[in-house]
């Protein structure tokens, strides 16, 4: 009522002046933030823009001191040559990559599933062993894992790279789908246990249909990491049977730098991940909120 009564109290000019004022101030927050997301647009595009226009170069033009200018003749050689190189190492990538992250995410649904719902005798030491091995460094059980994975027989390349992504991407599945089960309602689990359902049934007809936003981050989380390694690659496979970061790689090594082979052999390698991005990003972040409120 006092609110009410000062403003009518106010002259109109007064008001018109104060409302001209909160608008202008608006406009000016406005803008400076859209000043912001351009110059962190453009810092985070410069290297983008380096590499689209060195691929287009030519040799004697694909140098590190024209890194910044435009061609002067647009070839697509080098985009030929990073084909001819990478497209093998592609097929064995995906072949490496999708199988890992659906087993992986797949096995960590299980696991959150009945670290979430089903308790046991030490389950929460369970889950925490399990944790455990998100924290350990690769490179500290590198040599031990290259001589358990001969003494176990799996030949190198795809194989051992699969059962390595498969077996360190469980730590990190488990716990994102523990905390999203968490957050399914009790009465759900509890009227299929009325109705007979054991915890294998529960989980395939109940649980499973609810899984889709933590699948979506597990599997860009899992592909992304697969696709993208390369500490595991070069010491489990060489050119000739691992994944694409090992032709890349050298591809880009070398006395004589292909500069614009080596900047288009970049951008095919990331494409598979930035159009998964573009894909199932819009899903990626509810996914990760998916589980942050129990219901």
């Amino acid at each position: 009522m006092t609110t009410q009564l000062v403003d009518e109290a106010t002259p109109a000019p007064t008001r018109a002046a104060q409302s001209t004022s909160r608008s202008g101030r608006a406009r000016t927050s406005r803008t400076l933030r859209y000043l912001l997301l351009i110059i962190f647009l453009i810092v985070v595009l410069i290297p983008a823009y380096v590499l689209f226009v060195t691929s287009f170069k030519s040799a004697g033009d694909a140098t590190p001191t024209r890194a910044w200018q435009l061609p002067t003749e647009w070839y697509t050689d080098g985009w030929a040559r990073a084909w001819d190189t990478l497209s093998p190492a592609l097929g064995r990538t995906f072949a490496l990559v999708i199988p890992a992250s659906i087993v992986s995410s797949m096995l960590g649904a299980m696991n959150g599933f009945v670290l979430a719902r089903w308790r046991f005798p030490y389950a929460d030491l369970v889950f925490t062993l399990i944790l455990f091995g998100m924290f350990i460094p690769y490179q500290a059980v590198m040599i031990p894992l290259v001589e358990l994975m001969q003494n176990l027989g799996v030949p190198s390349g795809i194989a051992s790279l699969f059962v390595l992504h498969t077996v360190f991407g469980l730590p990190i599945c488990t716990l994102i789908f523990r905390n999203y089960y968490a957050s399914v309602p009790e009465d759900m689990i509890e009227a299929a246990r009325v109705d007979g359902a054991g915890m294998l049934r529960t989980f395939a007809l109940i649980i499973l249909p609810l899984s889709a936003p933590g699948f979506v981050v597990t599997l860009i989380w899992q592909f992304t990491s697969a696709w993208n390694d390369f500490l595991f690659a070069i010491f489990f496979s060489n050119a000739q049977n691992g994944p694409v970061t090992i032709s890349l790689n050298f591809l880009a090594s070398g006395q004589l730098q292909d500069y614009s082979a080596s900047m288009a052999g970049a951008l095919i390698a990331s494409f598979p991940t930035l159009i998964v991005y573009i894909i199932l990003g819009r899903w990626f972040v509810g996914g990760l909120m998916a589980g942050s409120v129990k219901s």
